[in-house]
């Protein structure tokens, strides 16, 4: 009888472990559509509420509601979920009282046990494919050191040894494909930035943190522009360093020297994903249609790239124009200060992607973070003007190349 029980508990387990994942699914999509709901019946009765402070007021307060709520979900969940929030965690695609609550998944996310693991319209089977190429990445260390070490070396030839950002050292000898050890590197996740400035007794809206702001912005776009048109796209996560290089920097010393803002740091290669020349080429084509305003050329550009799109839009090609704005610069229209390409007024509405790369998703995933950050720094700030004269060196090279190349083959053949 004992060993009849034994089997039975065992067999109990294996379902369980079968079940597990549709479990976690439907637990999931049973409390998001509580936050749905509970969302409705706010806007339900909001709408009978005349007076506009008390419906801000009753917004505030179903945001803070619904970003515990998420807050709680995703932190249980753990997994791919904390991904979801920390995607979720941008002051351009959430209300801020998601912002404040979900970032703390960003550098605090509880730690996930050793023996665990349709009417958009927009491609999704493109988007689920990548998804799912990245999970595959994230778990293998050797390419990620091989592509932190090669993206090292890029941006340090590329900018004549005075690299924009600091890519930490991969330490050889302890790297394989289950384990990755790399120099530390202490400082500040930047969405912590405003709070560490008040803290050492800078104000985060002065000039001084402006300034700084600034710099590192620029410095991030610098990088990611030249690895997106040169070498190879790195979402990933960002740090504000603490050190004693201040020299490199001509950023001043703040509160009196106790706190040195100094130099930004690109940590987690675990997704960083080639691009196919033709396609760089293409997108460097894109990058300036944008930075020039050019509608023509846009339409050209998403040919070249391969996305495919449809329009119900009488000004096709102005909504087309905008429809790139919100997926590859980082630029805001006068006023707003929150643009997704997925939001209720996107031009996404109007103009359908029927296909869309998949190859080019962590370049849309590298905007979106660029945006979030000029939002959440009271920045204006244009990604597409600042990459223009690297798109344009990019061309300039592909032409040369190609040239060379003819003159070569003309030259063997006479």
């Amino acid at each position: 009888m004992p060993l009849a029980l034994a089997q039975l508990q065992d067999i109990g387990d294996r379902i369980t472990d079968r079940l597990r994942p549709w479990s976690r699914s439907a637990e999931f999509w049973v409390r998001a559509a509580d936050i749905y709901t509970s969302y409705k019946v706010c806007q339900l009765r909001a709408g009978f509420v005349k007076d506009e402070e008390e419906r801000e007021a009753m917004w505030e307060q179903q945001h803070e509601l619904g970003a515990q709520k998420m807050y709680s979900l995703c932190s249980e969940l753990g997994g791919l979920f904390l991904k979801a929030a920390q995607i979720l965690g941008k002051p351009d695609l959430a209300p801020m009282a998601w912002v404040k609550r979900l970032v703390t998944l960003c550098d605090k996310a509880p730690a996930t046990p050793i023996d665990v693991k349709y009417d958009i319209n927009f491609d999704l089977y493109s988007a689920t494919k990548e998804m799912e190429k990245q999970i595959c990445y994230e778990f293998d260390f050797v390419r990620e050191a091989k592509a932190m070490e090669r993206i090292r070396e890029f941006l340090r030839v590329t900018n004549k040894k005075k690299p924009p950002v600091i890519v930490p050292r991969v330490i050889p000898e302890m790297v394989s494909r289950e384990v990755l050890v790399m120099e530390f590197i202490e400082g500040t996740p930047i969405m912590n930035l405003g709070n560490e400035m008040a803290k050492r007794g800078i104000d985060p809206g002065g000039k001084i943190a402006t300034m700084a702001k600034q710099k590192i912005l620029t410095d991030l776009t610098l990088a990611y522009g030249q690895m997106i048109l040169k070498d190879d796209p790195h979402p990933g996560n960002i740090l504000i360093c603490k050190n004693t290089e201040a020299r490199l920097l001509s950023l001043p010393f703040f509160g009196n020297g106790i706190f040195l803002l100094n130099i930004v740091a690109l940590l987690d290669y675990g997704q960083v994903k080639a691009m196919p020349e033709d396609l760089r080429l293409a997108y460097a084509n894109l990058v300036i249609a944008m930075a020039d305003d050019d509608f023509l050329r846009t339409k050209e550009s998403f040919r070249e790239i391969g996305i495919e799109t449809w329009s119900i839009a009488d000004n096709e090609l102005e909504e087309l124009f905008q429809l790139s704005l919100r997926m590859f610069d980082t630029r805001l229209p006068p006023g707003v200060t929150a643009m997704s390409p997925f939001a209720e007024d996107s031009s996404l509405n109007k103009v359908g992607v029927q296909s869309f790369p998949e190859e080019l998703f962590s370049v849309l995933r590298t905007i979106q973070l660029l945006r979030g950050l000029t939002v959440g720094m009271g920045l204006r700030f244009s990604c597409a003007q600042q990459w223009k004269p690297i798109a344009e060196e990019a061309l300039l090279n592909c032409k040369i190349k190609k040239a060379a190349e003819k003159f070569c083959q003309e030259t063997v053949f006479e």
